[in-house]
């Protein structure tokens, strides 16, 4: 089942980077909340708060709870987090994806696996993770936090597929023939290149004819 979360935000009237920047030097960040045919509304959330109910949860499947200017509070998914690239630590934006809870959505939850291949711990493979997010429609009441895939009897040489997923009371939506993961041969060290031994050349040693004797040339005269 989805997580649950609560979160107070205000309404904001500027909007840009000027406005943006000005939020976060007050301890605030900028946001948006929009969906189900609500038009976009421009918010703003204290910083610590955000950070303080991200702890523990997963971001893309918790459902939140948010009251906006204390008013009775409407349901969303966080649909994005904006990050400083060099400080990840700190939250640029935010985008919240307002819900009902009697409506199908489409969001993406995390693939986990679980154990340890038959080839990783017998025969020296490698596990290559390559979907980590399955994409699936579902009520908001069924979300569940993540999916989990056994991996105890794969072998070298053979994968998992989308198609070997059941995720209760919900729609897969990516190709049944994705791969999964793998599990792959360890690589072998090439050795190093066998360099033969060659005999060192003597130089050729180039030698002056001899001059011809006097008699020598007569005998050939």
């Amino acid at each position: 089942m989805a997580q649950q979360a609560n979160l107070q935000v205000a309404t904001r009237a500027g909007v840009g980077k000027g406005a943006a920047r000005s939020l976060r030097r007050e301890g605030k960040v900028p946001g948006v909340i929009y969906g189900h045919g609500r038009a976009p509304e421009a918010v703003a959330v204290d910083t610590s708060a955000l950070a303080k109910m991200l702890l523990g949860i997963s971001a893309t499947t918790t459902i939140v709870d948010v009251e906006i200017d204390g008013r009775a509070p409407v349901k969303a998914l966080i649909r994005e987090i904006q990050r400083d690239s060099l400080r990840p630590a700190e939250i640029l934006h935010l985008d919240l994806y307002e819900i009902r809870v009697d409506e199908e959505i489409t969001l993406e939850v995390p693939v986990h696996l679980v154990g340890i291949p038959d080839g990783v711990r017998n025969f020296g493979g490698v596990l290559d993770h390559s979907l980590r997010e399955l994409e699936i429609e579902v009520l908001p009441g069924n979300i569940p936090e993540r999916v989990e895939l056994d991996v105890t009897a794969l072998s070298i040489g053979h994968s998992l597929f989308v198609r070997d997923l059941s995720v209760p009371n919900a729609r897969i939506l990516n190709d049944p023939d994705t791969p999964i993961c793998s599990v792959v041969a360890p690589r072998t060290e090439e050795a190093p290149p066998v360099v033969e031994e060659v005999a060192p050349v003597e130089p050729e040693l180039i030698r002056k004819p001899k001059a011809e004797t006097e008699g020598d040339a007569e005998q050939k005269a």
